[in-house]
């Protein structure tokens, strides 16, 4: 009994790159909030996790493509801020419609995987 879409499993996607770099939800999470907040350590906070580890996130993020995905001022007169690149909207937008392909590609088998699962209790 094949289900057309299943909520239940999901599958998550993580790149990992030659170097030993990777990107993944996490990452991309970061960049949306670092939009919405213009802020690195706002965004940091919204995931639960120091200035330090957000400002090591966009570092390793910009460190791994030919373009910076964000841009950073410090702070001054009118305070610092963060601002993803086009490059960074572009990464976000692309990464989103890779996750859709992929629950697309693996729709049925992943209903076949949820009608096959244990009864949990």
């Amino acid at each position: 009994m094949a289900h057309q879409n299943t909520n239940l499993l999901k599958p998550v996607l993580r790149i990992d790159f030659p170097e030993k770099a990777r990107l993944g939800r996490g990452k991309i999470q970061l960049l949306e909030h670092i939009r919405e907040t213009g802020s690195i350590s706002a965004a940091g906070r919204a995931m639960d996790m120091s200035y330090r580890r957000a400002w090591q996130l966009v570092d390793a993020l910009n460190s791994m493509f030919s373009e910076p995905s964000v841009t950073s001022q410090r702070g001054g007169k009118q305070g610092g801020g963060a601002v993803l690149t086009p490059f960074g909207e572009e990464l976000i937008r692309r990464f989103r419609q890779m996750e859709v392909t992929l629950n697309d590609a693996l729709n049925d088998d992943l209903a076949w995987l949820d009608s096959n699962r244990a009864e949990q209790d």
